[in-house]
């Protein structure tokens, strides 16, 4: 079942925008680079990722089938002086021209394609020797504070707080990524490059901790009143162990690079 973000579109701009430019460095250490580069971002989003691309000097367009989630970045856009071209489709129909981009690009959205739909069209948008870079983020379990919220969240929503989208199919992953999708890359003609991880820190107050959690693909079948009072009963909880201060939550940066054979 597809998640409707764009019914939290302002919580996710404010509050999924928690990558930094280091994870550039990472991908040049590899030969990775944008400038000048076109790049299709299939799942958008508020453009956070489409936006750190095009300060990199690529040429982006960013692919977001939520017309509530690209009217939040386009604001974002016009705040920061940007101008990123979207396009309200989805990654599986983008609509794009054929073998014209050097680069797809998917941030914490591949779990919620098709598969073997969107490596068809990415095949199809790709260049010859062009780059699929998947990526994904996200908060790291064994993170104390982590800890509380999902066991208080595992009460307040029972049988909810699993894997989102296709990862609730598998049982075993590497890196974040389902095992059964690395046999998918390979059926569809893309070659594997490499496979690697960094860790970070993200800054959160207890109500911006919670606010983030609204955003979570495991609240979306609530309304906000729900979401709100569910917050609401876990803050005390979480301010009477840690404290009603600054929380470094640690966080995972995954990414699999993959080579259009």
């Amino acid at each position: 079942m597809k998640a409707d973000f764009g019914q939290v579109a302002k919580g996710y701009a404010l509050y999924r925008n928690d990558l930094t430019e280091e994870i550039f460095r990472g991908l040049e250490l590899r030969g990775i680079n944008f400038r000048g580069r076109s790049v299709a971002d299939l799942g958008a989003g508020t453009g956070v990722l489409s936006r750190m691309l095009q300060e990199q000097g690529a040429v982006v367009t960013g692919v977001e089938p939520s017309a509530e989630l690209i009217r939040e970045a386009k604001l974002i856009d016009q705040e920061c002086g940007m101008d990123v071209d979207y396009v309200n489709r989805y990654a599986e129909d983008t609509g794009l021209p054929g073998h014209s981009f050097d680069a797809v690009t998917a941030l914490r959205a591949w779990h919620w394609f098709d598969g073997p739909t969107v490596l068809k069209e990415a095949k199809r948008i790709l260049r010859p020797g062009g780059d699929l870079l998947i990526m994904d983020s996200g908060f790291v379990s064994a993170d104390p504070v982590v800890q509380e919220t999902i066991a208080h969240l595992r009460k307040a929503i029972p049988g909810r707080i699993k894997p989102a989208g296709r990862k609730a199919d598998s049982t075993q992953s590497i890196s974040s990524f389902p095992v059964e999708w690395f046999a998918e890359w390979q059926s569809h003609g893309f070659d594997l490059k490499e496979l690697y991880n960094e860790s970070y820190t993200v800054a959160f107050t207890l109500d911006t901790w919670c606010e983030r959690l609204k955003t979570l693909s495991w609240m979306l079948h609530l309304e906000e009143g729900e979401r709100k009072q569910i917050m609401d009963s876990l803050k005390p909880d979480l301010s009477r162990l840690f404290g009603d201060r600054t929380y470094e939550i640690d966080h995972k940066f995954h990414v699999v690079w993959l080579k259009n054979a």
